[in-house]
């Protein structure tokens, strides 16, 4: 009996150290209304589909990314990437597969340090199936919906809230939300003239899924639609419906005859004799424009590259602000206010690397005739 105080303490003192089962994992429901269970203490992870590192970036979480598509090891002329700009160290981890989320799961599995969490955007719509990645790698896989700047933006706001859930980094979610809605707020504000007051717009050259034409556009582009612009190309989406990327005929951009011109430099990639900035100075048709006689034509930040850039959203916004409302956006430096929001975003003011990448030409008039 004298023995049982001792029997006692000696159960008590492994109860309280063994591990709570309740508390060592966390069960969360991702974008596909999956439960996915995860290690309470997330300290590496990788992301798959595009966009997916931007977001983790955004949360400074960047430490913790163990591998890397190869989208994010390639060197090529152009980078529209702020993220990656600002964090060249991308480019030296091991690549675990593709890009757009066509994964190599020998590969994942290969990797050292292990990712004790995959997380995926686009999934099911592009890339590897998350269910079957999680299968062959034993690594819990969450997707994420990357949502937009229009409808979606509250699947963007949860997916960042997800994210910060999961990495511990629930006030910087709420910091970056927090910090859109300001922004998008103060450029309402401040171009809040009649729309029948302001001039025809439109923007050409937009990239999907690679380089494109002057015929490419956005008819939701977030900074028109922030700044109430009359956005010519709005009038191709149907109504009641959204649209995104499409194709504007040329005939019918010379009959919209737009007053003002955007050009979203991802045009250059196609080379010095294509791409919208090529059109531009050498059709007939398009020089008989009214925003090219009166040189009215701007170059704006790439809105895709590796899906939406929402840093350069908000940036192009300030500098269309300053082309449509010059007395509004007079406080507005458009290279400085750029860094402000990437210094924020991703850690770094990277608006001169990328403006070099496309010959000077990001926030001022081109010359096309």
């Amino acid at each position: 009996m004298k023995l049982q105080p001792i029997f006692f303490i000696l159960f008590l003192g492994l109860f309280i150290l063994s591990p709570n089962p309740a508390h060592s994992a966390t069960t969360v429901t991702d974008a596909m209304g999956r439960s996915v269970t995860l290690p309470d203490n997330i300290e590496r992870l990788i992301c798959s589909g595009p966009g997916c590192l931007r977001l983790v970036t955004y949360l400074q979480a960047t430490d913790m990314v163990v591998g890397v598509d190869d989208m994010e090891s390639r060197r090529t002329r152009f980078d529209a990437r702020p993220y990656g700009l600002a964090h060249p160290e991308f480019k030296k981890l091991p690549t675990f597969g593709e890009f757009r989320g066509h994964d190599n799961p020998e590969l994942i599995v290969s990797l050292d340090p292990a990712p004790q969490v995959i997380f995926k955007t686009y999934a099911g719509i592009m890339g590897y199936d998350p269910v079957e990645l999680q299968k062959k790698t034993g690594i819990p896989v969450v997707a994420l919906h990357y949502g937009d700047f229009s409808s979606k933006r509250p699947a963007l706001y949860n997916s960042l809230r997800l994210l910060g859930k999961i990495l511990d980094r629930e006030a910087r979610a709420e910091a970056i939300i927090t910090f859109f809605e300001d922004t998008i707020a103060d450029l309402q504000t401040r171009s809040s003239a009649p729309q029948t007051e302001k001039p025809s717009v439109f923007l050409g050259g937009v990239a999907f899924k690679g380089p494109h034409g002057l015929q490419a556009t956005e008819p939701a582009y977030p900074p028109f639609s922030f700044l109430g612009a009359r956005n010519l190309a709005a009038k191709a989406a149907k109504a009641g419906k959204e649209l995104k990327h499409t194709e504007i005929s040329k005939e019918q951009i010379v009959a919209w005859d737009p007053e003002l011109l955007f050009l979203d430099l991802a045009t250059m990639q196609m080379g010095e004799g294509a791409g919208g900035l090529h059109e531009l100075r050498h059709d007939p048709a398009y020089q008989a424009l009214t925003a090219v006689a009166q040189g009215k034509v701007y170059g704006v930040l790439p809105y895709n590259w590796y899906t939406i850039n929402y840093g350069s959203i908000l940036a192009n916004a300030y500098y269309i602000g300053i082309i449509l409302h010059p007395d509004a956006f007079a406080d507005i430096n458009p290279a400085a206010k750029a860094d402000a929001i990437y210094t924020f975003l991703v850690g770094k003011a990277v608006f001169g690397q990328m403006n070099d990448s496309f010959r000077g030409l990001v926030y001022q008039k081109i010359a096309v005739r």
